[in-house]
C-alpha cells in the first residue's frame, strides 16, 4: 500500500469515527510548529515502519512542510466525501 493510500485510510477512518474535528482542531493549534512536527514524524518513520505506517508518516510530514500542506490536509479532513 502507497503512503497516499495509508493515509487517505487514517482520514477516513478518522471521519467514520467522527474524529475529523478534533484534528481539524489539533491543526489549527498546532500549525505554527506544523514544520517541527514534519521533522519529527521523519525522525520516528523507521520506528513506523515496524508497524507498516512509515509511508504515511513520510506523507504527513510532507503535507506539514509543504507551503499549502496544511489546507490540503484541512480539505481532506473536512472533505465529506469519500477519499
Amino acid at each position: 500500500m502507497d503512503g497516499h493510500s495509508q493515509l487517505s485510510s487514517l482520514i477516513q477512518r478518522a471521519k467514520a469515527r467522527g474524529d475529523a474535528a478534533f484534528w481539524l482542531s489539533l491543526i489549527d493549534a498546532l500549525e505554527p510548529a506544523a514544520p517541527i512536527f514534519a521533522q519529527g514524524l521523519l525522525v520516528t518513520q523507521p520506528l513506523a515502519n515496524l508497524l507498516n505506517g512509515a509511508d504515511a508518516l513520510r506523507e504527513l510530514a510532507e503535507l506539514l512542510e509543504a507551503p499549502d500542506g496544511i489546507n490540503t490536509l484541512r480539505q481532506r479532513l473536512a472533505d465529506a466525501s469519500p477519499e
